[in-house]
């Protein structure tokens, strides 16, 4: 199931949104169709968010929703977004996603600015972690990190070798794959002071509870 479009609904009163949510969790049902054809339904304070994976759904959630507006007298607004997976932001729905020469340009654009942000934080936004066998391995593993000059930090059977951007931890895992010991298993991850900074959450994996943002 793919999350492409979001509709957020403001209703601009948390009972009312309270009350939406609950609605529309009843109704998912008659919007549905077959396994790729879901709606995710979530809320924060006065805004609900529906979460699709297609357009015409998404206008179908939105026209039962003024529906329901109109019904219990509540004043919306609505805002049907894209996400643009190269600039990884929600855009105008109606904004052609870019393809060849234009896809590249932005792709360089995005890895160009997580760079900027991550020399302004002072530290990188993602991190390779490489879980090893044991933790001889990881002895092992750090000294020849070491020889080679990345900058990392380990604990008893993992490793964490920062990157400014998400092109240089991709290309770092796939190395790193090559390098680790059998066993080992090697990830890219947001660092945890960058998921904190982000979502004000105090531990690494609560991001992944809300959909809202």
């Amino acid at each position: 199931m793919s999350d492409d479009w979001r509709l957020r609904i403001d209703l601009h009163d948390a009972g009312a949104s309270f009350k939406l949510t609950e609605l529309l969790e009843k109704a998912e049902h008659d919007l549905e169709g077959d396994f790729d054809d879901r709606v995710a339904i979530s809320r924060d304070d006065t805004e609900v968010f529906a979460y699709t994976g297609t357009r015409a759904l998404a206008e179908r959630v939105e026209a039962m929703i003024q529906s329901l507006a109109t019904e219990n007298g509540w004043e919306i607004e609505t805002e049907l977004r894209r996400w643009h997976p190269t600039a990884e932001e929600w855009e105008d729905p109606n904004k052609p996603l870019p393809t060849g020469q234009a896809q590249a340009e932005e792709h360089a654009e995005l890895i160009e600015r997580e760079r900027e942000e991550a020399a302004k934080r002072g530290y990188p936004e993602f991190e390779v972690r490489i879980e090893l066998p044991s933790h001889r391995d990881v002895a092992a593993f750090v000294e020849k990190l070491r020889e080679e000059g990345l900058p990392h930090v380990h604990r008893w059977k993992y490793v964490l070798v920062g990157a400014t951007d998400e092109d240089t931890a991709a290309a770092l895992a796939q190395r790193l794959r090559l390098e680790a010991p059998p066993g080992s298993t090697v990830q890219v991850e947001g660092t945890w002071k960058a998921v904190q900074a982000e979502t004000g959450f105090r531990t690494r994996y609560a991001v992944f509870g809300g959909m809202g943002g």
